[in-house]
């Protein structure tokens, strides 16, 4: 298994925050539905930061746009570190993962708008499409050794080419004004990035600094900042002979902890904070939650897997190592895990409808559900079959 040793560290601090992520969960929910939720909801929204150059936005932005592109910057870098040398070095290998999230995101909103074509629900076509990576990889990494590593980083790179498509689609159909002025700054800063890679510049604090300013341009641009991350974390030099640690390497350490057990952790206790109304259960069996469900639990069960087999039956992609097609069955249920990604689209589709925005939260919360039990259970039986024919 041509796995680095840092992308088995990384899976490692994953699946030791499982359970804190999923407490978390727990305790956001219990919160949101408890005396202390109209406080804990002022805490979000309290505003903190500085007038000066713009930078003083609620609590829960903080957390959504600052502390998740450094979740992606880890993400990307253990992506980037298995581009060059590990299981995604080569090009079938790599190759499969923008196959399958392609068809994680068109088949969804295509089952989406089936339901809601000509509805009062039809801009919500984008809420199926997402992919929570922090809880799909969590919950992976929570069965540790049973599942083959490289069905782990296949997820991973999935969920971050979805997460990218996600963005994209925000950007064009969602967002209300883009700032070319700020794009173009970005475009700018990403250049110089590369350009010091190039020149073989390997202080982290040449990188670190300009992608602050990029972070920051992007967030003014309108598009979502945490894309800032992936572009810094690819920009990071490393090295395929083990000479010396290589400044991703250094990067990649220092950030597993923090990432794992603090960012994830925050993340989850703030976006899960849903708070039931009389109406949400009602809204499962409308065409928005029919459409919300079916898209996100077998419109990506069915996307991912349909396409993976045509990249691979064209002879242009491979399976993962080690893997079977029942355990991408498995990682096809764990994409499903919309949630707070899908929860943003659903806010930025429906924009002061309340009643919708609530019915849509808590549609995707169930697929969300669902998707990760119908996606472990899957994968926990692979595995115990897999062993049992070992040992035979």
């Amino acid at each position: 298994m041509n796995l680095t040793l840092y992308f088995k560290k990384f899976l490692h601090s994953n699946q030791s925050s499982g359970i804190l992520l999923i407490f978390c969960v727990l305790l956001s929910l219990l919160i949101a539905n408890s005396s202390l939720s109209e406080n804990f909801q002022q805490f979000l929204d309290n505003e903190i930061g500085t007038e000066i150059f713009h930078l003083k936005y609620p609590i829960s932005i903080w957390i959504n746009d600052g502390f998740m592109a450094v979740f992606f910057l880890l993400v990307g870098l253990e992506i980037k570190r298995e581009m060059v040398e590990g299981e995604l070095s080569s090009f079938k290998n790599a190759s499969l993962p923008i196959f399958a999230a392609i068809g994680g995101m068109v088949v969804p909103a295509i089952i989406f708008t089936i339901f809601n074509f000509g509805t009062k629900y039809g801009n919500g076509w984008g809420i199926p499409m997402a992919t929570d990576i922090a809880f799909s990889l969590a919950i992976i990494s929570m069965l540790g050794k049973k599942i083959p590593n490289s069905i782990k980083l296949f997820l991973a790179a999935l969920a971050i080419v979805d997460d990218l498509g996600a963005i994209l689609v925000i950007a064009i159909f969602y967002t209300d004004q883009i700032h070319w002025v700020y794009l173009l700054l970005s475009f700018a800063v990403t250049g110089l990035l590369f350009l010091l890679n190039f020149l073989k510049v390997t202080k982290i604090i040449f990188y670190i600094i300009p992608g602050l300013f990029l972070w920051y341009f992007l967030h003014h641009s309108g598009i979502h900042a945490t894309i800032a991350g992936v572009l810094l974390a690819f920009s990071i030099p490393t090295n395929v002979l083990h000479v010396e640690i290589s400044p991703l390497e250094k990067l990649e350490h220092k950030l597993h902890f923090p990432v794992n057990f603090l960012i994830m952790p925050i993340f989850a206790l703030t976006n899960t904070n849903i708070t039931f109304t009389n109406g949400m259960i009602s809204g499962l069996t409308s065409t928005l939650g029919l459409g919300i469900i079916g898209g996100l639990v077998l419109g990506k069960l069915i996307g991912i897997n349909v396409f993976s087999l045509l990249a691979i039956k064209l002879k242009i992609s491979s399976l993962p190592q080690n893997s079977s097609w029942t355990q991408m069955f498995g990682v096809g249920c764990l994409a499903g895990i919309g949630f707070t990604m899908s929860i943003f689209i659903a806010l930025l589709s429906f924009k002061d409808e309340i009643k919708i925005q609530d019915e849509a939260k808590f549609a995707i919360l169930i697929a969300s559900f669902l998707a990760a039990v119908l996606g472990f259970v899957i994968l926990s039986i692979t595995s115990k079959n897999q062993m049992m024919k070992e040992e035979d």
